[in-house]
């Protein structure tokens, strides 16, 4: 019974490997020790996205964009959105008469 056992497991075993020829790319790393890998998402320039085995704990590597594939007028749009924004300034200052004791009556007090 026991012979029986072990070649129908190991006909289920042969049967399952050689079910994909694919197999051999989609495996684990054979070593005895295994290094210390991390899930890292890689995001490509046109947006589609793949996991990957990365040795630091990172949780996205972004791929630089090609800027030789851009028209003048979207080169200039990129550039634009790199440099800092500037800052608003106030030139004058509203004055409202907003008082807030005419609102202490809607704060719940404990």
């Amino acid at each position: 019974m026991q012979q029986l056992l072990h070649k129908s497991s190991m006909l289920l075993h042969i049967g399952i490997r050689n079910a994909s020829s694919s197999t051999a790319a989609v495996t684990k790393i054979h070593r005895a020790i295994y290094p210390n890998m991390y899930t890292t998402l890689v995001v490509n320039s046109n947006g589609s996205t793949y996991r990957i085995r990365y040795y630091e704990p990172r949780a996205i590597i972004k791929l630089p964009f090609d800027l030789s594939q851009l028209t003048e007028t979207e080169k200039r749009l990129r550039l634009e959105k790199r440099k800092p924004k500037s800052k608003v300034k106030i030139e004058q200052e509203v004055d409202d008469k907003f008082s807030a004791n005419k609102y202490v009556k809607f704060i719940k007090r404990k």
